[in-house]
């Protein structure tokens, strides 16, 4: 018994070919957009703008600035607390960012692994 598969459907190997090519040129669109995205630096500011957290693409902290107002020696744990803040901010920035910028390039396509 043969399968009567209507034209167009099941492809053949032109059709294969044409996806692999899709699927590597989306590759090297996303490879480029990573080294785009690591090169980028973001500043974040936390607490009211009291401190000042950069950061890297590759999620690596640049630098940290205090306003010297918020140095009390007698209050360490709310400068720890600020700190805190700003990097988990700056991450969840970079993150975002990653994310929405490959989005655009694989659509609402959901590839874990694959790139």
């Amino acid at each position: 018994m043969r399968a009567n598969i209507p034209k167009g459907m099941g492809g053949g190997p032109q059709n294969m070919q044409a996806m692999i090519r899709q699927a590597q040129k989306m590759q090297e669109d996303m490879a480029a957009k990573q080294e785009e995205l690591d090169a980028r630096e973001y500043e974040i500011k936390a607490g009211g703008g009291v401190v000042t957290v950069k950061i890297n693409g590759k999620k690596e902290i640049l630098s940290i600035d205090l306003d010297p107002e918020i140095v009390d020696p007698d209050d360490v744990e709310t400068l720890s607390d600020l700190l805190v803040a700003g990097v988990n901010e700056a991450i969840k920035r970079v993150e975002t960012t990653n994310a929405a910028e490959m989005e655009k390039i694989t659509g609402s396509m959901n590839m874990p692994g694959m790139f």
